[in-house]
């Protein structure tokens, strides 16, 4: 009984809890505009609406949910382990690292680089699973299969089954390309968006919901910019199966082939939608986030001062 009290008071509780409320309530705000965008990047023609049409006429709005349980099951060890790490990495990488002060904008830059790759260790295979659902309904649409009901935990023993233990880590490369310099934007956009939003609430901590909503929004849609034609690379190579006849051999195979086919625009497609999730989505981590922490350290606090009194 005394476990959660403690795990609560400790740095690594409140991330834990505070990382995951916040990624939760992020995956349920935006899951359907990251199916769309998927569907998006690994098709030739199709707007996202009339995508949007032609999921839901066939298998129905579930089906924009689809693949929610493998990014859902580990959101919170993920979140927790983000915001951690980069709570140490950007106080280690600061140049005003003493006392009360926040980190300074370059620690805070370089901690969300050193966050964004090491959190990939965790997120590639959770997208590769993620993306394989989400794609079965596309991949069966014109076959009679019962395939696209089945689950994240099916999806992974059949690729380890298929393609082995390194098919299960299709895509890391790509995702440590993508998530680092991702992350180092994304942290640093909400530090700044959220200083000039709120000037001194770095230091105190008492933004209001609307600039965590918007500074939040405005970090993932900036990091999404940034990243986003390695996100389309990482989306078709994930995609395919090691079967498949036309598979890519690498990043920039699989850049050259699609620009070919494809033309420029291919590196964008799925950007409007991915742009209008990222707002969304980021708004509601940070706002998750920053709430449970406040409503956390409010409890902790109060506990303290009514254990004071009693002694």
């Amino acid at each position: 009984m005394e476990f959660w009290p403690e795990f609560l008071a400790s740095s690594w509780g409140k991330e834990f809890v505070a990382g995951g409320l916040g990624g939760t309530a992020g995956i349920v705000a935006g899951y359907p505009l990251d199916t769309l965008r998927i569907r998006q990047q690994n098709s030739k023609t199709g707007s996202a609406f009339s995508i949007l049409r032609r999921v839901v006429a066939s298998n129905g709005l579930c089906a924009l949910y689809r693949g929610m349980a493998a990014p859902l099951a580990s959101v919170s060890f993920q979140n927790a382990m983000a915001f951690q790490t980069y709570a140490i990495l950007s106080r280690a990488f600061s140049t005003n690292s003493t006392g009360g002060e926040p980190p300074s904008y370059k620690g805070v830059a370089l901690g969300g680089i050193g966050t964004g790759a090491i959190q990939s260790l965790l997120l590639s295979p959770v997208e590769l699973i993620k993306i394989r659902l989400q794609l079965q309904g596309k991949t069966n649409e014109n076959k009679n299969q019962s395939g696209s009901d089945k689950g994240p935990l099916h999806v992974a023993r059949k690729i380890i089954r298929t393609e082995g233990w390194r098919g299960i880590y299709r895509g890391l490369t790509i995702t440590v390309l993508r998530d680092a310099p991702a992350h180092g934007v994304y942290f640093w956009t909400y530090e700044y968006i959220r200083e000039q939003l709120h000037p001194g609430c770095r230091k105190s901590g008492k933004e209001t919901f609307r600039t965590m909503l918007v500074a939040g929004g405005l970090a993932g849609v900036a990091s999404w910019i940034f990243c986003y034609p390695l996100d389309v690379m990482k989306t078709r190579i994930q995609a395919q199966p090691e079967s498949s006849p036309t598979k890519y051999k690498g990043i920039a195979d699989c850049f050259m082939r699609s620009v070919k086919e494809e033309g420029y625009s291919v590196l964008w497609r799925g950007l409007g939608t991915a742009v209008a999730r990222a707002f969304l989505v980021n708004g509601a981590v940070f706002t998750g986030y920053e709430t449970a922490l406040r409503f956390i350290l409010h409890n902790n606090n109060h506990a303290a001062s009514q254990t004071e009194k009693t002694i």
